[in-house]
C-alpha cells in the first residue's frame, strides 16, 4: 500500500504552477495533467461520481458505509503551486532524524534555511523532513494536502468496517492566484460541512479564513529626450513610488499581525 509520502513525492513531480493576471481558469494548462492523474487514481479506488469538471475542478464521492443519516463531509485541496519560484524539475531530498539546526539546501548556491529566519525549525528535531535543492519550490502547498486526502480515501477503502457518512472530495486549480473558488460549484459539491486541507502544524484546525481583495495598477510613463524633458517627461517608476507612498505606512505586512489588515504591492 502506498504511503502518504509516496503519494506526495509523485504529486510534486507534476509542474502545476498557476499564473497571475490570467482570467482563464485554470490559468495554466499544465494543472490539468495532475487533475487527470488524480481522476484516474480516484477511479482506481472505486469512488463514485468521479468527474473532471470545466475549469479543471476534480470532484468525487466516497460512498457512506452506514445507513445512518449523517452529514455529508467534504475535503478540499488545491492542485496549483505558487508562481513566485519555479515548480518544474523538483528534486525532493529527505533529511532523516533532523538535528534542529540550519538546513543547507544548496551548498554551491549557498541556499540555507536558517533557524534565525525560521524559528519553528527546532520543533521538528528528530523528524524526517522533505526539502528541495533550493532552486525550486517543493509544492507541499498544497500537494501535501492532496496526498493526505488520497491517503484517507485509501484507508477508508481498505477498512470498510469503519462507519462513515458520504464524503465528497474536491481538488481545485488556481488557488495561488485567487481564483480557486471562482467556478467552484458549491451546490454540486453538496457537502454539509467541508474542510480545506491546506493548513500548518499537525493537528491544527483553523475555523476562520483570511480575506483579501486585489487590484491591478498600470502606470504608463512618457519618454522624451532628457534635454527637452521639462514638464513633459513622466517617469513611471517615480509615479509608482508616489502611489506607494500614499498607502498607510504602518498598515504593511512588516508592521501587522493577527487580525490587523495590511496593504501590499508585491510587484
Amino acid at each position: 500500500m502506498k504511503t502518504v509520502k509516496d503519494r506526495f513525492l509523485k504529486y510534486v513531480s507534476f509542474d502545476t504552477q498557476s499564473q497571475d493576471g490570467v482570467e482563464e481558469v485554470p490559468s495554466t494548462a499544465k494543472q490539468l495533467e495532475l487533475a487527470k492523474f488524480l481522476v484516474e487514481e480516484l477511479k482506481e479506488f472505486g469512488l463514485s461520481e468521479v468527474e473532471l469538471l470545466d475549469h479543471g475542478y476534480v470532484f468525487a464521492t466516497l460512498p457512506a458505509t452506514t445507513e445512518r443519516d449523517l452529514p455529508v463531509l467534504g475535503f478540499v485541496a488545491h492542485m496549483d503551486t505558487s508562481d513566485a519560484i519555479s515548480g518544474a524539475n523538483i528534486k525532493p531530498r529527505e533529511i532523516e532524524n533532523y538535528d534542529g539546526k540550519d538546513i543547507v539546501l544548496n551548498e554551491a548556491l549557498n541556499v540555507v534555511m536558517k533557524v534565525s529566519d525560521f524559528p519553528v525549525l527546532p520543533e521538528f528535531k528528530g523528524e524526517t523532513l522533505i526539502v528541495t535543492d533550493g532552486t525550486t519550490l517543493l509544492g507541499a502547498d498544497d500537494k501535501a494536502g492532496i496526498a493526505e486526502i488520497m491517503s484517507m480515501v485509501a484507508y477508508f477503502k481498505e477498512h470498510s468496517e469503519i462507519e462513515h457518512g458520504k464524503i465528497r472530495i474536491g481538488f481545485t486549480p488556481d488557488e495561488e492566484v485567487g481564483n480557486g473558488t471562482k467556478y467552484f460549484d458549491v451546490d454540486k459539491f453538496g457537502a454539509d460541512y467541508a474542510y480545506t486541507v491546506d493548513g500548518g502544524r499537525l493537528g491544527e484546525l483553523e475555523y476562520e479564513n483570511f480575506n483579501a481583495a486585489g487590484g491591478r495598477v498600470v502606470i504608463n510613463g512618457v519618454s522624451i529626450h532628457p534635454g527637452s524633458a521639462k514638464w513633459k517627461m513622466k517617469d513611471a517608476i517615480r509615479i509608482a513610488m508616489e502611489f506607494q507612498s500614499m498607502l498607510p505606512v504602518y498598515e504593511d505586512p512588516y508592521c501587522t499581525e493577527g487580525y490587523e489588515g495590511f496593504f501590499i504591492s508585491p510587484r
